[in-house]
């Protein structure tokens, strides 16, 4: 059996161990399906307290449910929570009682475009109780004047979040961030198979000789990303950039939403691989919605993040449903796109960054022996691209991008000036210690 073969079947095996698992913002499935994440990596699992607060924030009180259901007037039950996980709404108060049609119907959520699927629901900040069904069965078994009996065995107590951490250190302590979310329940593309491709991502990455160091969590989306950047600000801040790895597991072509920055060190990696890849890519454009590169591109932040879907999030008809599943999902999708996650490690671990030793306007060149010793002669032809072939045409495009943000690819892509020209300046500024390697 071939290497690809081999590592499809355990996403395969994982996938199908870690799918019935109840997730949400917290509780005793998140911390299951991070301990299954250990066989796989060395993942530490660390817990922040609810009532913590983070930033404008409060980590809610830990869910967690045993069962739920709703029961006809003949005891037969129409809705069963040990079918379906989706069935009751995330973050459900407990509930036992009778309840007529006209009482019940508001804590019924269904689908008319998607009739025969379950949707996800979720109410984590609200007290609330609820149920998702299909409308095929909305309309089959709940009636005007009828009565169910409906429960709900779920617990909210002071507890915690949890999620997992791994640090792969590499020969520089400059920081990559690799996020997923883990809050979803059964649902194969989102996110379930983002949670096992960052795990086989890592594991790959473990035995790589790394040159950047990579920080890789795996939290709750939305309220994990806030308590981990609230709980590790000043390191955070010093992250370079992001990947957030989202919704890689369906049957569609690729596609790439850009960071804030749309033209950064990050973003044009991540074009250059998927070029490379001659798969067929759609390119978004950047929204302040989405997922955690929402936390992490923050004002506070300002991380720029990528991420790379197969069917993104606004593509898919079967998403936040129940026909997000496994028979939706394949392991050879989500190793492709593993693939493609592997070549931007490697894509971000060999760039090369400059610096000007000072940032500030233009350096004096001349008193170096860098500049014409008589000005005023030259002047640019804008319509004649061979303008950018002398050696102070190089000069002045390092100068301007060495600011340590920029990567030796994108100085080269911009100048469109040929990698030895630009070498070659490099070289002489490093000699007159005006440029080093940021």
């Amino acid at each position: 059996m071939s290497k690809r073969s081999i590592i499809t079947n355990e996403i395969r095996q994982y996938m199908e161990l870690l799918f019935p698992i109840s997730r949400s913002l917290t509780g005793i499935g998140n911390r299951k399906t991070l301990k299954i994440l250990q066989d796989i990596i060395p993942l530490k699992i660390k817990e922040y307290p609810s009532g913590q607060e983070v930033y404008d924030w409060i980590i809610p009180k830990e869910w967690n449910i045993k069962d739920g259901w709703i029961k006809n007037s003949q005891g037969e039950k129409i809705v069963d929570f040990k079918k379906s996980n989706l069935h009751v709404v995330g973050y459900s108060q407990p509930v036992k009682g009778e309840f007529t049609f006209e009482e019940l119907v508001s804590h019924l959520h269904y689908k008319e475009n998607l009739p025969c699927a379950i949707p996800y629901r979720t109410s984590y900040y609200n007290d609330y109780w609820g149920f998702c069904v299909s409308h095929n069965d909305f309309k089959k078994y709940f009636r005007e004047g009828e009565k169910y009996e409906v429960f709900i065995d779920s617990k909210l107590v002071d507890g915690s979040l949890s999620f997992g951490e791994l640090l792969i250190a590499g020969r520089k302590k400059d920081e990559f961030l690799i996020s997923t979310y883990i809050c979803h329940p059964s649902l194969a593309n989102d996110n379930l198979s983002s949670v096992v491709l960052t795990s086989f991502l890592a594991k790959k990455m473990l035995t790589m000789n790394l040159n950047y160091s990579y920080r890789i969590i795996f939290v709750p989306e939305t309220i994990g990303a806030i308590a981990y950047c609230k709980n590790n600000e000043d390191m955070m801040k010093k992250i370079k950039a992001g990947i957030v790895v989202s919704c890689v597991g369906g049957p569609g072509n690729f596609s790439l939403k850009p960071s804030f920055e749309e033209k950064s060190f990050v973003d044009f990696a991540a074009r250059k691989v998927l070029t490379a890849s001659k798969q067929e890519f759609k390119e978004y454009e950047f929204v302040p919605q989405g997922s955690d590169e929402r936390q992490y591109s923050s004002p506070g932040f300002r991380i720029p993040c990528v991420t790379i879907c197969r069917d993104n999030y606004c593509e898919y008809d079967y998403y936040h449903t129940s026909l997000d599943n496994l028979d939706f999902v394949k392991a050879e999708n989500i190793f492709k796109s593993l693939e493609i996650y592997l070549n931007l490690v490697k894509e971000l671990d060999s760039l090369i960054f400059y610096e000007r030793t000072e940032l500030h306007c233009e350096l004096q060149l001349g008193k170096r022996g860098l500049y014409p010793k008589i000005g005023a002669e030259n002047r640019i032809d804008y319509e004649k691209i061979p303008w950018r072939s002398t050696e102070l045409d190089a000069l002045a495009w390092v100068l301007f991008y060495a600011d340590g943000k920029t990567s030796l690819d994108q100085m080269i892509e911009k100048s469109r000036m040929k990698k030895t020209q630009i070498l070659d300046v490099i070289k002489k500024l490093e000699e007159k210690k005006l440029l080093r390697k940021a």
